[in-house]
């Protein structure tokens, strides 16, 4: 069925192509202003939509970071407010996003913010921090970032990509140029030798281009309302609640741990309703098994910080599963150092 829709809509995709194509020349032309700045600007972006790990390769920045002073910008998707915001205490997925959100309650340190005008967040923000971090802004080219980290999924890339709408592509493979580095995430953690040639063919990458492999760390689950920590039990049966634009990888771990996946799946950034948990809620509670919990990934948990939410759950075992990415051994060192030069080349 997907595959006769893509047919379907294949006419739409050269309109798409042709248009994309050439906003981006106008911008390599100069007819549309790309404005830089003097402080350092990393900017993590995919061409594909969705899924590819952002935010875990945002925080695994700012960790790399941890001594300058640092802003994340993001434009907040699925938030109901616009323009420049500042994340607080009284921040909700709802005013921000959730993942700007995440960052705000991980990183007491660091300044985030969203705005949909990049320039204008930038502008708010620079005076005051060392370095400013881009969330999925490498198709906002009215910024023109010092450096451009490119994610791609490991999985998808080993088949066809189609651009939208067809597919899931925001711009053609020909988007990789404005990229400094390749970051390749959610690969296995030894990466053949052959496998590597072929990515490179694929990707075909400048000499002057850094190429990278990521996997997924999952680490200890963690009580969504007291932070208390947990490990999995075998044979426990988990009521996974997500909202993610690819829960699949997250789905494999936990089969491979033998645990019992009871799954209740929303598209990305989806803002969970009363009734909706209320039935995840009931599900929990009627199964008949001693082992059991509600496990939600870190994103989604930020949608379930409402009061309205809360008082659902308040009183059951909700865990959200915190990941971070690791570059793989043998990328780490050239990846890291790579970063670490631009950025001190800039101060």
């Amino acid at each position: 069925m997907l595959k006769y829709l893509r047919l379907l809509l294949l006419p739409f995709n050269l309109v798409y192509a042709l248009v994309v194509y050439l906003r981006n020349k106008f911008y390599d032309w100069g007819v549309f202003k790309s404005t830089s700045f003097e402080i350092p600007i990393i900017c993590v972006g995919n061409l594909a939509v969705g899924g590819s790990g952002k935010t875990p390769t945002t925080e695994y920045l700012v960790r790399l970071f941890s001594e300058y002073k640092i802003a994340i910008l993001s434009r907040g998707y699925g938030r109901k407010t616009t323009g420049f915001i500042l994340a607080g205490p009284k921040a909700t997925a709802e005013t921000i996003g959730d993942e700007p959100l995440q960052y705000y309650h991980k990183f007491r340190n660091v300044t985030v913010a969203v705005c949909e005008d990049r320039v204008k967040g930038i502008h708010e923000l620079k005076a005051n921090h060392d370095l400013i971090l881009l969330d999925d802004a490498f198709q906002h080219r009215r910024v023109k970032a010092g450096f451009n980290v490119l994610l791609f999924e490991f999985a998808k890339l080993q088949n066809m990509q189609w651009l939208l709408p067809a597919g899931n592509l925001r711009e053609p493979f020909s988007g990789i140029k404005r990229a400094q580095a390749v970051l390749v995430t959610k690969s296995p953690v030894e990466i053949t030798p052959a496998t590597r040639k072929k990515m490179l063919d694929k990707l075909q990458l400048q000499s002057n281009q850094q190429l990278a492999f990521s996997h997924i760390n999952y680490q200890k689950l963690r009580h969504l309302y007291t932070a208390e920590e947990t490990a999995f039990e075998k044979d426990q049966h988990l009521f996974l609640l997500t909202g993610i634009a690819n829960p699949t990888p997250l789905i494999q771990y936990l089969e491979e741990k033998q645990l019992n996946v009871h799954l209740f799946e929303y598209p990305d950034h989806h803002h969970f309703t009363e009734k909706e948990i209320a039935q995840l809620v009931t599900a929990y509670q009627q199964y008949p098994a001693a082992k059991k919990i509600i496990v939600t990934t870190e994103k989604d948990g930020q949608r379930l910080l409402t009061n309205n939410l809360r008082d659902l759950l308040l009183n059951l075992p909700v865990y959200y599963l915190p990941i971070a990415i690791e570059i793989n051994a043998e990328d780490k060192a050239i990846f890291d150092q790579k970063i670490l030069d631009y950025v001190a080349s800039t101060k």
